[in-house]
């Protein structure tokens, strides 16, 4: 790291319908896994059940609760999970970051000052508390506060690596934080650099820069900390290079991987799997082998309608249980459940809850 700029699978769906009797579905196979029949039990309501044996989740219909009166607005940013299972995701309105717990029940707003470009979240529990890391596509800064919304301190583009003219040139889009404090931001809607910040926010290096080749980005637009047993990795999210590409904390490149993504904006681990938002319709779960490759355990909720993948304003009527939209941000709680933040107008965020096979 220097200063300077040096399988396509369907998803597999079962639909739980009232019945008089049980009847069996196929559950089409995906990569990494085994087909196995399903068997329908009677259910007193539609329920929509995505992914194969030992990957199995229950889409939540309307799970999210708003308060009489309030609108999301659009939805375009992160979602993360704090210690108590509470849900924070990010809108382009003045409350900028909303906050449920599991039920779906809107707790707490905040982020007025944040509206208009919050692009970029996470949170890590330190030893001296639990704090929200946000990136801002419009204020082109990066910032710690509070798990309430009380800025601890704020960091502006980094002048020293020698990339930028201005600061308006800088639109981090992604970060995240390593086990030693260390951030790591994707400048994904700028000039596709990823730089590193200390745990005070002060610059301290960049890797990537433009291009399609290894180690270049087109939109590093979401970044992940993966931890391999002693290693810490950084895992960026190459939108527009339709793949994945892993990095050690100073920066060199370890692995190019692109197994089965369209347009890969976010991820989270939950256990040993890699869920992915696509913006591109659909999440996927990636595992990870003996040999430190990654292959496909499956595919949800992959949109059957190609003209409702990867855009902004599909209407209401035209959502589907089941089906996502442009998944953006994702985020998952100790249960394994996955809560989906969806890039759309009116504001869409799904939880899908783990099922225990």
């Amino acid at each position: 790291m220097t200063g300077h700029p040096t399988l396509t699978q369907e998803s597999s769906m079962l639909i739980l319908l009232p019945l008089v009797a049980p009847l069996a579905f196929s559950v089409p196979a995906v990569a990494g896994s085994v087909q196995d029949d399903a068997v329908a039990e009677p259910a007193a309501s539609a329920e929509v059940i995505l992914g194969p044996e030992g990957h199995r989740y229950r889409w939540v219909s309307d799970w999210l609760k708003l308060p009489e009166g309030m609108a999301l607005g659009n939805t375009h940013g992160c979602v993360a999970v704090d210690s108590k299972g509470r849900v924070y995701f990010n809108t382009d309105s003045d409350h900028a970051v909303v906050v449920a717990d599991a039920d779906g029940n809107v707790v707490d707003t905040w982020g007025a000052e944040w509206a208009g470009g919050l692009h970029g979240m996470t949170i890590v529990k330190h030893s001296d508390g639990e704090f929200c890391y946000l990136s801002h596509t419009g204020r082109h800064e990066i910032a710690k506060v509070t798990l309430d919304g009380e800025l601890v301190w704020k960091s502006g583009y980094p002048a020293a690596s020698g990339v930028y003219k201005s600061a308006g040139q800088y639109r981090p889009t992604g970060i995240a934080v390593a086990p030693n404090g260390d951030i790591y931001v994707g400048d994904g809607y700028g000039q596709s650099w990823c730089h590193s910040f200390s745990a005070s926010g002060e610059y301290q290096g960049s890797f990537g820069g433009p291009g399609t080749e290894p180690g270049k980005m087109r939109t590093p637009h979401g970044m992940i900390i993966e931890q391999v047993g002693d290693e810490t990795f950084v895992v960026v999210c190459d939108r527009e290079n339709h793949r994945l590409q892993r990095f050690d904390l100073d920066g060199n490149l370890i692995r190019v991987e692109a197994p089965g993504l369209r347009r890969p904006c976010n991820g989270v681990f939950t256990g040993e799997v890699l869920a992915v938002a696509d913006l591109m319709g659909r999440v996927t779960l990636l595992g990870l082998d003996e040999k430190g490759e990654r292959y496909v355990v499956a595919h949800l909720g992959d949109n059957p309608e190609p003209a409702r993948r990867g855009v902004n304003g599909v209407p209401q009527d035209q959502w589907a249980d089941g089906e996502f939209l442009s998944p953006h941000g994702i985020g998952a709680d100790a249960a394994g459940n996955l809560y989906v933040l969806d890039w759309n107008r009116h504001g869409r965020v799904s939880k899908l809850e783990r099922l225990k096979d």
